[in-house]
């Protein structure tokens, strides 16, 4: 059934005016909904700890953390689109806390991931796999997590920079998966994350949002989403997973053959902005992939596809290096 229902899904990125009348049908009557109307995440929540972590403060503190931050994930309407429950986008949100600094105020680390299915494959290709350093908030155990798109930073700013960062990468994680799925699918969803960045608290202890903090973080993200520069990254999002990707199922040759168009384009966005957050984000949740891909491809597009790859991610060039 969620295979069925998967394949309407991905259908409906090309056949939009019957996206909707099909998704009724085929919900209704494999899942038994009278809508499709639901939340768009299913997200995996855990929150650990480590680093300096007050033995005083209770472990149960932190279970009630992770249960309210699902809970904030999963519970609420992130968009005005209709996801039905096989749609929903599986992502990980992994909150390690690395330090209590007392008053409820806690300093973390966050890693980021998620995918979206590859047509007619039963398998999830990762759109988005980061780690933000940056995550200081204030938590008051059963107190709840609230968030505002128009009012971003709340009465504490401390408290309303978890949820600000929560709401802040459920954008980026649903603009990325509509850019995978339609062109420039994702710039509703990206200017929400800059509203964020624009709005976001401020304080001592938070830091991420601006600039001047470094050039790997939210702020910096969110700018080469948007910027025009980048123009070209958002049709690699979409031809990476509708042309080549979703195609691999019924020709592999030309669905590769749509990723290295793809890697083509990238490499001209590297030429013009060389290592940029974008792309290591990029390549983060791709190198894996990628190796795959081409580890079968014929010999000259092997290599081909592996100095491009080493040239634009030198992270892991090494693996890339072992494809030829």
């Amino acid at each position: 059934m969620i295979t069925m229902a998967t394949n309407a899904y991905l259908w409906c990125a090309k056949h939009k005016s019957h996206c909707f009348a099909l998704l009724m049908s085929m919900m209704g009557i494999f899942l038994g909904l009278s809508s499709v109307q639901a939340q768009e995440l299913r997200a995996n929540v855990t929150v650990t700890t480590g680093g300096k972590v007050n033995n005083n403060t209770s472990r149960k503190v932190f279970t009630t953390l992770q249960n309210a931050i699902k809970e904030f994930l999963n519970g609420r309407r992130w968009s005005d689109e209709g996801f039905a429950p096989a749609e929903r986008i599986e992502c990980n949100f992994l909150l390690t806390i690395t330090e209590d600094v007392g008053n409820n105020t806690f300093r973390a680390n966050l890693t980021v991931q998620s995918t979206r299915p590859v047509y007619n494959a039963g398998y999830l290709s990762s759109t988005l796999n980061m780690q933000d350093v940056n995550v200081a908030f204030r938590y008051v155990e059963f107190q709840p997590l609230e968030f505002s798109d128009n009012r971003v930073v709340g009465n504490d700013p401390l408290a309303s920079n978890l949820t600000a960062i929560l709401a802040y990468y459920t954008y980026i994680i649903l603009g990325l998966d509509a850019d995978s799925f339609a062109p420039r699918g994702g710039d509703d969803y990206f200017k929400k994350a800059l509203n964020i960045v624009s709005n976001a608290p401020d304080g001592k202890e938070i830091s991420g949002w601006k600039p001047f903090e470094g050039n790997r973080n939210r702020y910096w993200l969110q700018d080469n989403l948007l910027n025009v520069k980048f123009s070209r990254f958002h049709d690699v999002m979409y031809q990476y997973h509708r042309q080549g990707m979703d195609m691999m199922y019924e020709d592999m040759n030309k669905g590769r053959n749509a990723v290295m168009n793809c890697l083509n384009m990238l490499y001209a966005v590297y030429q013009d902005i060389p290592n940029s957050m974008l792309m290591a984000v990029f390549f983060s949740a791709k190198a894996d992939e990628l190796q795959k891909i081409f580890a079968k491809a014929p010999p000259q597009e092997k290599t081909r596809a592996a100095q491009l790859l080493a040239q634009m991610d030198v992270t892991n060039a090494a693996k890339y290096q072992q494809m030829k």
